[in-house]
């Protein structure tokens, strides 16, 4: 089952943040001023989450249904903390809107590689207008173990780009509907006040406009799709592959066995050039053990062994694909801005994160499933 976590809080509240550890010297320098532009794309971001759960974040039994979720993931009863459809958007308003910000930000530093792994297309940016067509970049991603957060993160990137796209989100969870309703809500405006301006109202857009992001869910545990399967939801063009806070949660409870060969699986039947992301909690958080022992490995070990693996044998068995590592942060802070304002207390966050780029080697042919 891939299920997620809640983010782990910070030591610090959100107005005092602790500096991230620095290894030149003891303090950091202060945080440069945010884009006041930014700050409004991550203020709509969470106006998004409160108008899509406001029922939910309103409710008088929020607090104890976020007690009894938390409850149910430390006992790791899934089924428990994610069977009631009121728990999914519960989870989703108290833990997804931190995370959606995080993630965007994210898409934002790495937008030049997933751009040279998106086609273009010849649409009408804006088919209601006069304005000609255009070209303009069709983005593809499939997010492994994910939804609501990634959901938004991914239209966020594509508001932000200019650009249109096609999202698949696999979960094992019961995601359907709390996906239909982030739909809805992003190609909506934002609920105004009946008091609000002439201008507001005038100015009140939704985030993407109708026919700019296209997204299906699929629910199946992703350790047990065969090869076909998973070949379908991928599709035949290059793509970007995201596992945000996911992967360990494979380690540890689908096993590393499972996880190793899906994540083989997943490289022999991605097209060239596809990206993969994979982002989970740091240091000492992310571990799984090995063996009778139990001798604990970093998931960053673990990946890079099985992608990277310089070994004849493993080189021979990948065939006509390898693996590059396009960039690798062992911690990064996010820190959640002043100005910003959301229903609940949010938290900032830290992160690793590991991004890597499927290649043809000098043997390679057509991509082909074993």
């Amino acid at each position: 089952m891939v299920k997620k976590q809640p983010t782990k809080k910070s030591s610090q509240p959100k107005r005092t943040p602790q500096p991230p550890p620095s290894k030149s010297s003891s303090s950091s320098p202060p945080q440069p001023p945010i884009d006041p532009q930014l700050l409004l794309h991550q203020q709509r971001i969470l106006t998004l989450f409160s108008d899509a759960f406001n029922p939910v974040l309103s409710s008088d039994d929020f607090s104890a249904r976020l007690q009894s979720i938390k409850q149910a993931l430390f006992n790791r009863d899934f089924d428990a903390a994610f069977g009631a459809e009121e728990n999914l958007q519960a989870y989703a308003a108290r833990w997804s809107p931190t995370r959606a910000l995080c993630y965007s930000s994210i898409f934002q530093t790495i937008a030049h590689y997933i751009d040279t792994a998106s086609p273009s297309d010849d649409i009408d940016v804006n088919a209601d207008s006069s304005e000609p067509r255009g070209t303009i970049t069709t983005t593809k991603m499939l997010c492994i173990g994910g939804c609501a957060a990634e959901q938004i993160a991914f239209a966020s990137h594509i508001h932000q780009q200019a650009s249109s796209g096609t999202l698949s989100l696999l979960d094992a969870g019961p995601w359907a509907s709390v996906t239909q309703l982030l739909q809805k809500h992003i190609t909506s405006p934002p609920t105004l006040s009946k008091y609000a301006s002439a201008a507001a109202k005038a100015s009140n857009t939704p985030l993407l406009q109708q026919g700019r992001l296209e997204t299906t869910f699929t629910q199946a545990d992703v350790l047990s799709l065969e090869s076909n399967a998973l070949q379908e939801i991928i599709g035949t063009e290059p793509l970007t592959v995201t596992m945000l806070f996911t992967l360990n949660e494979l380690y540890t409870n689908g096993g590393i066995g499972k996880t190793t060969q899906f994540l083989k699986l997943l490289g022999r039947v991605l097209p060239h050039e596809s990206l993969l992301l994979v982002v989970d909690s740091p240091g000492s958080y992310s571990e799984a053990a090995v063996g009778k022992e139990k001798k604990r490995y970093p998931m960053q070990w673990l990946l890079d062994h099985t992608l990277l693996d310089p070994r004849p044998a493993a080189v021979q068995s990948r065939g006509d694909y390898e693996w590059e590592k396009l960039e690798s942060h062992d911690s990064v802070w996010f820190r959640l801005p002043e100005g910003l304002n959301y229903p609940i207390q949010l938290e900032n966050m830290r992160y690793q994160m590991h991004l890597y780029q499927k290649k043809r080697t000098s043997q390679s042919g057509e991509n082909t499933v074993e």
